[in-house]
């Protein structure tokens, strides 16, 4: 076999791993994300509570980036503080390796019956829980498969003099080693995969003992890197990612300057295989999370002075809460979604208010304000609906479906909604100030009102996408048939007033009745928005109001 099919042999068989692992890690999201998050807001007391918490949620799902956006996410919502959240991620730093101490075992013979009871829960299982533990089960079947795939080809040449130097050139510098094994894990958001592939050259006697450790100790640092190159915006999210990677990169630091006596302990306690290695990377994670519990409280405080608490930017189009790296975990980053629509609404809320302080002052700096709050909320739309777009729809259970429907709902009609004060209210207040018309004092009464009214709804709105309360989404959406009632009154008496008045009269109700319909074509966004779609969950929203053909009418039609 030529060098190039070696190469690709080995690139298919990792990704392979990859992929699995990918399938494992969103089975799991999907059974239980929701539950693992609760579990961890409940159990982060005090730090060994936390470690303890960190440990068995990672060890579940597999994947502490995940765990880390999780706790990034109670983070900013202050309800974890920076020791706690330290803590979380050195235990989901040891519930990583767990994975590793089983397959260091010879399980390979496993693999085809994990991906038969897999697929068969898969076809199975409908949109249960039972169907999310069939891809888990397929997931971990592909990885055995893979790690065997990575032995066959690795084991006829071990003694290719083209490959043996490559490789003895990578692990015979340890901090070359270290290097690589880092890239490579954050190439491939996996430290799981890297120290399995390691485990494979190991077992196969492509590496010696202080090469796999060296490059344990990499695919260790680059898994703590994913989360600070990725960017986590939040002030208490970047504390957990610094700090994360500041601990282990000393602890990995402390290994390499003893590396030959760390490597001649392990080859003398467990000899030069892959279980070897195994347990020295479990061993790392245990040996750092001993020695940093104790000083979570310095290093917490260190880095809150590194990373205060965020001022608010003065640009209102700069998304806040769309952390990129939450991508990994839908749940999380539909939540962040829903914290900016509720920015949006604040933006709408800030246009409602100028639009009407311009129709009591008549003042056209309050106008002019009012449409550059919709450019900004126009881009907000936009940021918000491209980053939810970037999930991967494998990672979405039912619910998170139904979640992100509703914020993507939400978000398009409060755009609309400014589009209707940029474009129409907008002008119709500017004729109001600038030809001079005049309401009567009951008709400037009532706009006064429909104008306090549609800000109140959107209150309601933002309510609703928060806590999805079907009974006030009743509310919200009863509100529809009172702005209908206020259209009808006003339509009837403005072709009243046509028949007995004056034009500039005439001109006047005109404009009454022109805001009072684009108010309540806004109240209509905001209740198809925030509360058709949990009226729709909750089976209260009837497909149409039309009576079917042939049918009687009732006896109020």
């Amino acid at each position: 076999m030529s060098t190039t099919l070696l190469i690709l042999d080995l690139a298919g068989a990792v990704a392979l791993l990859l992929w699995g692992l990918h399938m494992v890690r969103t089975g799991i999201q999907r059974a239980f994300g929701s539950d693992l998050r609760r579990l961890l807001g409940r159990l982060v007391g005090d730090r060994m509570r936390a470690a303890t918490a960190g440990l068995l949620v990672t060890a579940v799902l597999q994947s502490s980036t995940a765990t880390g956006l999780m706790v990034a996410s109670l983070a900013a919502d202050r309800l974890i503080a920076t020791v706690p959240a330290l803590a979380v991620m050195l235990g989901a730093n040891l519930g990583t390796t767990l994975i590793v101490q089983v397959l260091a075992f010879d399980v390979g013979h496993v693999a085809p019956l994990a991906v038969l009871v897999g697929v068969v829960m898969f076809r199975t299982g409908g949109v249960t829980r039972s169907r999310d533990l069939g891809r888990v089960a397929i997931g971990l079947g592909l990885m055995l498969f893979a790690l065997g795939r990575l032995v066959a080809v690795v084991a006829p040449h071990q003694q290719d003099p083209t490959l043996r130097s490559a490789i003895a050139a990578i692990a015979g510098d340890p901090v070359v080693a270290l290097l690589v094994a880092g890239f490579a894990t954050w190439l491939a958001h996996s430290s799981v995969a890297t120290v399995l592939l390691v485990m494979s050259f190991a077992a196969q006697g492509v590496i010696g003992m202080e090469g796999a450790i060296a490059l344990v100790l990499g695919a260790n640092l680059g898994t703590s890197l994913n989360p600070v190159i990725e960017g986590l915006r939040d002030p208490a999210g970047r504390r957990v990612a610094f700090g994360n990677l500041l601990i282990r990169g000393l602890g990995a630091l402390a290994v390499l300057a003893s590396l030959s006596v760390v490597a001649a302990t392990a080859v003398r306690l467990f000899g030069d295989g892959a279980h070897a290695v195994a347990v020295v990377h479990t061993a790392f994670n245990l040996a750092v999370m001993a020695i940093a519990l104790p000083l979570l409280a310095p290093i917490a405080k260190l880095l809150d002075g590194w990373f205060p608490d965020r001022v608010e930017p003065s640009d209102p189009s700069r998304p806040v809460y769309l952390d990129p790296a939450a991508t990994e975990t839908p749940a999380l980053a539909i939540g962040h979604a829903a914290r900016e629509a509720l920015r949006m609404a604040d933006l709408l809320q800030a246009m409602v208010g100028a639009m009407r302080t311009a129709l009591d002052d008549r003042d056209r700096k309050r106008i002019a304000e009012a449409i550059e709050l919709d450019d900004s909320l126009d881009r907000l739309n936009g940021a918000v609906k491209t980053y939810l777009s970037r999930l991967d729809p494998e990672g979405l259970d039912a619910g998170d479906e139904a979640r992100l429907s509703a914020v993507l709902t939400f978000v398009i009609n409060l755009e609309h909604a400014g589009d209707i004060l940029q474009r129409d209210v907008a002008a119709s207040i500017g004729k109001y100030v600038e030809r001079g018309f005049a309401f009567s004092p009951s008709g400037a009464s009532e706009i006064r009102t429909v104008f306090d009214r549609v800000a109140a709804n959107l209150r309601a709105a933002a309510s609703i996408l928060v806590t999805e309360n079907l009974a006030a989404a009743r509310l919200l959406a009863a509100e529809k048939q009172t702005f209908r009632t206020i259209e009808t009154r006003v339509l009837a008496e403005h072709f009243s007033l046509l028949r007995e008045t004056p034009n500039g009269a005439r001109d006047g109700s005109a404009l009454h009745l022109d805001l009072i319909r684009d108010l309540k074509r806004i109240n209509d966004h905001l209740v198809a928005g925030a509360a058709y779609p949990v009226l729709e969950r909750g089976g209260d929203l009837m497909t149409t109001r039309l009576r079917e053909a042939g049918a009687a009418p009732s006896a109020g039609g």
